[in-house]
């Protein structure tokens, strides 16, 4: 369909008929045009899989059987891997399997930057660092709009946190804008030609992001080209006639007034009396339009999906395997406890609540009705075999009554048993915080947040239900526990770090998570997961806590957040001002070891060098190792991160081979966006690059000398 046959249909649309296109009719589809054959726009939450069906004008679903579907592992898993193959095919799946339940819009990725770790939302996204999000995000776009489903880029833009997400202004510096929290959404549009943005809740410059002309209109769609779609999250438009001159295309929401919402009834009103141009309304929909062409709406060939396949089950598995991550394995003799040799048990002990509950179906937007999930409890009697008897104690509970008797209860079996697996962590639900109809969590009492979940953040860091005191009576009774986290970013682990030999970050990894950490513990599958964030000593070492402010003044009737930290996020503010992590950015363990040697940087031309350097699998197994390439002005002329992520790649070496990794590194990787000029400048001088396992584990380096560079925004 070209740009004149759009218009054509749109002369021969009424005022009316324009309206029901850009705004919600049901809860998760707007309203079409029968007359002129054109369908509504079929929506559904995502990121996880695809959400199950609900009526037109209610929250609670059909509870039909008809709706089952693939539960995927999730963005924080995804950036685990480091693989944007994996990306990919997880992108495939969702697209094919939202294609297959009749979707025309999948409502992710979740992109924002991980400002904080109490985010309750981290899980859905991917990084503390934009570049690793743009990696992985640009492949999950593809593989999902290859399947004629458009995804829903969100939350556009600075929402990272749930606290007060309705109504919270930030505060936050244009340098750290276009270096921290643009350049994922950038991305999405120039590389993985996204289909459709959705628009955060929060203000940015005292407005909502649904009303933000300079967000919408001169950053996305003027200065980044993007001709598609701008979707508001569900409740967040409040201005029929701002939002709909701000650039804000279809009006969406949690209630089932559906011609009050404000781009129905009202903004028609706005249009009849003169107040808003109709041409306004005409850009609307034939952006819409353009995206039904897109995804093949009107043909007869558009693709027809699947869901539930062995195929999809066997991507989500793959995907998990490489998501799990091991941040220690030794103990103080030296002596590796994992992987486990079956050979030598007979009983395993798996201790913990978390290793026996299903999680797909909670979270808020990201919960779906899930085929099966393979818990680790399960993952582990599968792998275990019939000549090993694996018992189970849930060692706690959100029941504080119960904390004695489930402790005393684990430490017994943890006695008895050859092995000790130990899984604790965070989770989605606590029956004492509840998602309510209006995106608002809500509390039952005065009890810390610790769970990861949309309407909430957490409180501390501390791990729920005295799972501390459990974990430090445990390990000093059985230092050879294997020590499982699950969550959605960090949790402190000061109490019971220097106790434990062999410790396991893993987080929701799908309905095939269990297998996978299953097949890790025992050695079937080498881990070659790297953290996508930082884990922190301690929640004052946070620069959004340290140096800004999180969640911001949100008593009074502003309610504004301070990005004081600046470019300062995760990594870059823990390796330029030399502060501790408990783990850094980049870190995971394998089986086996890898050696780095032989870096040469070569400058192909004015624009452009090549890193080149060997990796070695020096040890007796086959593995993966993510190669990290990281960029460090010498002698800087202004503020700078001392180590920037610009370049990785995954590689799969057997025991004994050596591979040639290659980089090609653009003069751009070395910019910094000025504020003055309001564009990248690659300041003349001296650069480090280095290569490494992690942002601290630096195997190599080198240097080169560039001339001063200018580039747009």
């Amino acid at each position: 369909m070209n740009d004149k046959e759009i218009r054509e249909i749109i002369n021969d649309l009424t005022l009316e008929e324009k309206i029901k296109m850009i705004h919600g009719a049901g809860l998760f589809r707007t309203e079409g045009v029968e007359r002129k054959k054109i369908p509504p726009l079929r929506f559904s939450d995502g990121p996880l899989g695809v959400r199950n069906e609900f009526p037109d004008a209610s929250w609670v679903p059909y509870g039909y059987t008809d709706d089952f579907v693939s539960y995927l592992p999730s963005g924080t898993a995804l950036a685990s891997t480091w693989n944007p193959e994996l990306s990919y095919r997880c992108g495939q799946v969702l697209g094919e399997e939202a294609r297959g339940r009749g979707k025309d819009m999948i409502l992710g990725p979740g992109i924002n930057i991980m400002r904080s770790p109490l985010c309750g939302r981290n899980f859905e996204y991917m990084s503390e660092d934009p570049f690793l999000v743009s990696k992985i995000c640009v492949p999950y776009i593809r593989g999902v709009q290859e399947n004629d489903v458009s995804v829903c880029v969100k939350h556009f833009a600075v929402n990272n946190q749930e606290t007060e997400r309705l109504e919270v202004n930030v505060e936050v510096s244009e340098r750290a804008l276009h270096e921290i929290y643009f350049p994922a959404f950038k991305a999405a549009v120039e590389e993985g030609d996204a289909y459709a943005f959705m628009c955060a809740y929060n203000r940015w410059e005292g407005l909502h992001c649904s009303a933000n002309k300079r967000l919408l209109t001169q950053i996305l769609k003027s200065d980044w080209h993007f001709d598609g779609v701008v979707v508001s999250d569900w409740g967040a438009v409040h201005d029929s006639k701002g939002a709909a001159e701000a650039g804000l295309d279809i009006d969406m929401n949690v209630t089932y007034d559906f011609d009050n919402y404000c781009f129905a009834r009202p903004l028609m009103e706005e249009v009849k009396s003169g107040h808003v141009d109709e041409k306004i309304i005409d850009d609307k929909v034939a952006r819409i339009l353009g995206l039904m062409d897109k995804i093949h709406i009107f043909s007869s060939e558009r693709k027809e999906g699947c869901f539930n396949t062995p195929e999809h089950q066997k991507a989500a598995l793959d995907i998990a395997r490489e998501s799990v991550i091991l941040l220690k394995n030794q103990n103080c003799s030296g002596k590796k406890i994992l992987p486990l040799n079956k050979k030598e048990i007979k009983t395993i002990a798996v201790i913990g609540e978390n290793a026996d509950i299903l999680q797909s179906h909670a979270g808020g937007s990201a919960e779906i009705k899930s085929l099966y999930e393979i818990t680790p409890l399960l993952g582990i009697t599968m792998a275990a075999g019939g000549n090993i008897s694996v018992k189970y104690e849930r060692g706690y509970s959100p029941d504080s009554a119960k904390a004695d008797d489930l402790r005393a209860s684990a430490l017994k079996l943890a006695q008895e048993c050859d092995a000790v697996i130990y899984v604790g962590g965070c989770a989605h639900y606590n029956p004492k915080f509840q998602m309510g109809t209006n995106a608002i969590g809500v509390s039952k009492d005065d009890e810390p947040c610790r769970i990861d979940s949309e309407g909430f953040d957490r409180d501390d860091l501390t791990l729920p239900y005295g799972q501390d005191v459990l974990l430090c009576e445990l390990l000093k009774l059985r230092p050879d526990t294997v020590t499982v986290i699950f969550s959605g970013n960090a949790v402190d682990m000061s109490r019971w770090i220097n106790s434990t030999a062999a410790l396991i970050q893993t987080t929701y990894n799908g309905m095939e998570g269990g297998r996978a950490l299953a097949e890790v513990i025992f050695g079937k599958v080498n881990p070659s997961g790297k953290l996508p964030y930082t884990i922190l000593k301690q929640l004052a070492d946070c620069p959004a806590h340290s140096a800004g402010d999180f969640p911001g003044d949100v008593t009074g009737d502003v309610k504004t957040v301070h990005y004081r930290e600046g470019i300062f996020v995760g990594y870059r503010y823990f390796e330029t001002f030399r502060k501790e992590s408990e783990f850094c950015f980049g870190h995971g363990l394998s089986y086996t070891d890898f050696e780095y040697s032989d870096l040469n940087v070569i400058q192909m031309d004015s624009q452009r060098i090549k890193a080149v350097l060997n990796v070695k699998n020096t040890g007796a197994r086959y593995g993966k190792e993510t190669v990290q390439i990281y960029l460090s002005p010498v002698n800087p002329k202004t503020e700078r991160s001392i180590k920037e992520l610009k370049a990785f790649k995954k590689i799969e070496l057997e025991a004994g081979e050596t591979k040639r990794v290659v980089f090609e590194i653009h003069k751009k990787d070395f910019a910094r966006f000025d504020e003055n000029r309001q564009c990248w400048i690659t300041d003349s001088g001296k650069y480090e690059i280095m290569a490494g396992s992690s942002v601290k584990d630096i195997r190599l380096k080198s240097s080169v000398e560039l001339s001063e560079g200018f580039y747009e925004k």
